[in-house]
């Protein structure tokens, strides 16, 4: 990637306690080091220190109990009944007729900071369409770096049988490690009007595609109309 960019300070601390959870240093039960120790070693401040803490629990890889510590808890199951829409368009086989144009643009402001680049860095922008029962269900724009594009066919028209994740996996070895999504109910921008053929609230997705060192693969911006989609999760409350 951009030779400039590192993940936030946070997310650096977060994916050097998931390395070492999954390769056994830090086993089940075990408690991690403070939070003093922990800023010492990083270098980093511990307000980053504890946002990395406070984030792994969120996820299910560690349990924090007040006066006592953090403890690992292990690497979280997935859970089957959560609707992950950043993983399914990432997985999702292309069609002749969902892939609308493929191009080299400069990055917009906000789509540039989430791949860490330079405002108007040359990248490759892929616009799909997602059809249901012959009515549009989602608007998509996969953003790539140059870098992660090249030597693939994400910057071609032809449509991916087997999705971007698949593809990138097959020709660059590039795999997917973790994915971070912000979902927003908002109004339908202009373009994705015209392709919804609507003007209702949509659900706005926003996902960044990350490797297991924290580099983005990709960034999605998607529209989905909130009439035809519907959110659920199930999880265990402790």
């Amino acid at each position: 990637m951009s030779m400039g960019f590192a993940p936030p300070k946070y997310a650096q601390v977060m994916t050097a306690i998931q390395q070492r959870i999954e390769a056994g240093e830090y086993a089940p039960g075990d408690m991690l080091p403070s939070e003093t120790q922990l800023v010492r070693e990083f270098g980093v401040g511990r307000t980053t220190v504890v946002r990395a803490l406070q984030t792994l629990a969120m996820q299910g890889w560690i349990e924090r109990e007040h006066g006592r510590g953090s403890f690992v808890k292990g690497r979280p199951d997935s859970a089957p009944d959560r609707v992950r829409p950043g993983l399914t368009v990432a997985e999702q086989a292309e069609s002749a007729d969902s892939v609308l144009d493929v191009r080299r643009l400069p990055a917009p402001r906000h789509i540039a900071r989430l791949l860490g680049v330079e405002e108007r860095t040359p990248v490759i922008a892929r616009r799909r369409v997602t059809t249901q029962g012959g009515q549009s269900s989602a608007a998509e724009t996969l953003w790539f770096p140059l870098e992660v594009a090249l030597g693939t066919d994400v910057d071609k028209p032809e449509p991916l049988r087997h999705g971007v994740r698949q593809h990138l996996q097959a020709v660059k070895h590039l795999r997917f490690d973790h994915i971070t999504e912000r979902l927003t109910a908002r109004t339908p921008r202009k373009e994705e009007i015209e392709l919804l053929g609507s003007s209702k609230p949509v659900l706005g997705v926003l996902a960044t595609v990350h490797d297991a060192t924290g580099t983005v693969l990709m960034v999605l911006d998607a529209a989905l109309p909130g009439d035809l989609h519907e959110l659920q999760d199930v999880y265990p409350v402790t």
